[in-house]
């Protein structure tokens, strides 16, 4: 067991800063103090992060963290940590770790018992939930989708049972495609695109699977909010047969599958056992 008392602990701290998610309005004061306070900030793109610093005059040494040098970073975070020094990390936009490399840093930091704070702050998942009217709990993060449209449909289909509210992060390169892969697979449910949350162009555009397939102009940042399963629906549009073998595909075992299939869509499991050995 681990027991972190944040304030009043002498050990040196490792910050986790929110930023704004597009309005800069939405810095707090106690991240800009923080990031006052701290000896070094690291974050993914030093270049966007450096304007942020900026507009805030905070002149603290920028470096980078980021997927491909996580490991020598880390490395070097850690040692400085040790050493007295204390850290921050930031995100181009929104909350540090919710769709930016640190969570390998985050654990080794815990390992070698160094204090963890978070200061929190804007994150665009949150803010497309609230104004969605889609309901707000329980809800389930996904993040980014598969690039490759056969994989993003495979992800797809191990989601279409869930009962929360989905979330996602899409690019606008994408989102045609993505919405069209999710009437495939889930029927029409209903869905709600926020895009450039909090930026001059914030849009909220609410509508079904189905009805918002023809979006084709949009660009920015997106988050989908997709509606949750709803109780004694099968909403999938696979056969019993193509459910079954897309379980397997997914590292289910065959026996697995068909049970899982059966509860599913409430039949018995001997039926199903009888379409996918036809």
């Amino acid at each position: 067991m681990q027991r972190q008392k944040s304030f009043h602990n002498e050990n040196q701290t490792l910050y986790l800063v929110a930023t704004p998610i597009g309005n800069l309005d939405d810095m707090s004061f106690r991240a800009v103090k923080i990031l006052n306070s701290v000896d070094i900030i690291y974050a993914e793109d030093t270049r966007v992060s450096g304007k942020l610093l900026k507009h805030f005059e905070i002149k603290k040494p920028l470096r980078t963290y980021h997927d491909f040098n996580k490991e020598v970073k880390t490395e070097e975070i850690i040692k400085n940590l040790n050493n007295g020094l204390n850290i921050a990390m930031i995100s181009d936009a929104g909350y540090p770790l919710i769709s930016d490399p640190g969570y390998f840093l985050i654990r080794e930091a815990i390992k070698e018992n160094i204090n963890v704070v978070s200061i929190p702050g804007a994150t665009a998942l949150l803010t497309a939930l609230v104004v969605s009217g889609i309901p707000p709990h329980p809800f389930f993060f996904y993040g980014f989708l598969d690039n490759k449209e056969g994989k993003r449909k495979k992800e797809l289909e191990r989601l279409v049972n869930y009962k929360e509210t989905i979330i996602f992060y899409e690019s606008p390169h994408r989102i045609t495609k993505t919405i069209k892969n999710m009437f495939e697979v889930f029927g029409e449910r209903d869905l709600v695109i926020a895009r450039e949350l909090t930026k001059r162009y914030e849009e909220i555009i609410r509508g079904t699977t189905l009805s918002l397939q023809e979006i084709t102009d949009l660009k920015g940042e997106i988050v989908l909010v997709l509606h949750g399963k709803k109780d004694g629906v099968i909403e999938s549009n696979l056969s019993v047969l193509e459910e079954v073998n897309s379980l397997i595909e997914s590292g289910f075992s065959s026996k697995e599958a068909i049970k899982q299939v059966a509860k599913n869509r409430n039949i018995p499991k001997n039926d199903v056992y009888m379409e996918y050995h036809k």
